[in-house]
């Protein structure tokens, strides 16, 4: 019986390189438009920034563009990943506590939503790393294939 079992987690341990691959790829789209947004808007940005009561609007608004496009950049290649997910991490901490928890959990209300998911899914990545088929792995042999 315990070899069967063996034998099935190695069977359902084949997609769990593409599929890290895809979770990546999807969540680097995901912060695509967000960005763009920020960087064509910037003094709209810092202005959203202020409103929100965000310490410090001007940093803060350099900050998180940077890190979303660095991110979008770093997740796609696989690169560096564990550490740009924490840092996408903290923004996405600030997603949550500024932007969307005054509007409740759905999404359907611009709640904490979906940024919740984007967290959950980046804090995979800092805890497990990129998965084989990344950059992270190729020069770091850092990745999920154990």
């Amino acid at each position: 019986m315990k070899n069967i079992l063996a034998e099935v987690a190695v069977l359902f341990s084949y997609p769990r390189n593409l599929i890290f691959l895809a979770a990546r790829l999807t969540i680097a789209y995901g912060f695509a438009m967000p960005a763009l947004v920020k960087i064509n808007n910037f003094s709209d940005t810092v202005k959203w920034f202020e409103s929100l009561s965000i310490p410090f609007p001007v940093l803060a608004s350099y900050l998180v563009s940077g890190i979303e496009t660095m991110g979008i950049v770093l997740l796609i290649l696989g690169l560096f990943t564990r550490y740009i997910s924490v840092l996408l991490s903290f923004v996405m901490v600030g997603a949550i506590l500024f932007v969307h928890a005054p509007n409740g959990f759905a999404v359907a209300n611009n709640g904490f939503e979906i940024p919740l998911y984007y967290l959950l899914f980046l804090m995979l990545f800092a805890s497990f790393g990129a998965g084989k088929y990344s950059l992270d792995r190729l020069l770091f042999k850092d990745g999920s294939d154990e």
